[in-house]
């Protein structure tokens, strides 16, 4: 019995050290924050990408466009015919018409998984040479973490900052000087 409370003793003294020790490291750990879609926002090379983007998004549109007017035709070709012929012709163009109706659906979802795909390999390029930057300034103010201030969809993650500490710690426009920007 007296083993067994002397090792309580030690184990709560253990869990009191391994609780208290996070706290201390935590005052001394240094974290900035940035802004990477402002950073991208000023980069000369978001333009080019943003235009790639706009004429691969308008080719893709045309395609879309031709496919659905041609579906469209056969739809009303067939409302022209539907009353004049055999019970099983209609049931096979209904089919068919069924299936060119999923085709095109099929390919809009193409498109927008192209589209996604051509913006994720345009823009990794520009995310690397960011992150770089955001790297050295870490590196060089001895940053442990570095914090981003929005999502990709621009939701705001740090709500607030006050003006002492965003002073100090956001990196944002040392980043744009590393990228030379």
């Amino acid at each position: 019995m007296k083993n067994l409370s002397l090792l309580s003793i030690i184990i709560l003294i253990a869990l009191s050290t391994l609780i208290a020790a996070p706290t201390a490291s935590a005052q001394d750990m240094r974290i900035g924050f940035v802004e990477p879609r402002a950073i991208l926002d000023r980069m000369p090379e978001m333009r080019a990408v943003q235009q790639r983007l706009q004429n691969f998004a308008e080719r893709k549109q045309t395609e879309l466009i031709e496919k659905e007017r041609e579906l469209q035709t056969e739809i009303e070709l067939y409302q022209q015919k539907v009353g004049v012929i055999s019970e099983s012709a209609r049931q096979s163009e209904e089919e068919r018409l069924t299936q060119l109706d999923q085709e095109f659906r099929q390919l809009q979802s193409q498109a927008e998984q192209e589209f996604q795909e051509q913006r994720a390999r345009l823009m990794s390029p520009l995310l690397e040479q960011i992150q770089e930057a955001i790297d050295t300034v870490a590196d060089r103010r001895g940053l442990d973490y570095v914090l981003n201030t929005t999502t990709s969809t621009g939701d705001v993650i740090i709500l607030y900052v006050s003006p002492q500490v965003q002073d100090e710690y956001d990196i944002t426009s040392e980043v744009m000087d590393v990228l030379d920007i």
